[in-house]
């Protein structure tokens, strides 16, 4: 298997809009997980931050160029970000809403949240069904109401990559221009 194909494919989302993200800037994977998104934006110029609780999944990012990988737990605990901002945050199939409004403030102006995760409804499909990870109808895009400017949001039933229910977004931190790259 090559190094490509080793890797689950990122989501079409964050590829999608990706490249509303500064050349070159600095983006946080929130939860990575494995990585995916990590490598794929890494491979793309981007410096990531690939923040997880599990270390055996930072550890298959460990010496990449141009990923810096930070164990922290994300729902207890001090916030690991007191102060910092980026270019560029994704989240995938994670929600915490207690840290929500923090993770939202490490966008300086300009910045772009990439973030899709599971809704009311995924119960249906499995995991996770507990409604305290799954997002409410229309969430995200209330959370971002009045700070952001929002790009694209979808949310609904998907067949891909699995049967589920989701919600999408993507938003940059204050006003944005007519004319995005989509």
């Amino acid at each position: 298997m090559s190094a490509s194909q080793s890797h689950p494919a990122p989501s079409a989302w964050v590829t999608r809009f990706a490249p509303l993200i500064n050349a070159g800037g600095e983006v946080l994977d929130y939860a990575c997980g494995s990585g995916r998104h990590a490598r794929w934006l890494a491979q793309r110029g981007f410096h990531v931050e690939a923040v997880d609780r599990d270390a055996s999944a930072l550890e298959s990012l460990q010496g990449v160029p141009r990923i810096d990988t930070r164990r922290a737990d994300l729902e207890s605990g001090q916030w690991p970000y007191a102060g910092r901002r980026f270019d560029g945050v994704i989240v995938t199939n994670y929600l915490f809403r207690p840290r929500l409004e923090m993770l939202l403030a490490l966008l300086g102006p300009g910045g772009v949240l990439i973030y899709e995760t599971f809704m009311l409804g995924n119960e249906a499909f499995g995991r996770p069904s507990n409604p305290e990870f799954l997002l409410r109808a229309h969430e995200l895009l209330e959370r971002v109401a009045g700070a952001f400017s929002v790009v694209a949001f979808e949310q609904g039933q998907v067949a891909v990559p699995r049967a589920a229910v989701v919600q999408r977004i993507c938003a940059v931190k204050g006003s944005v221009g007519t004319s995005l790259p989509l």
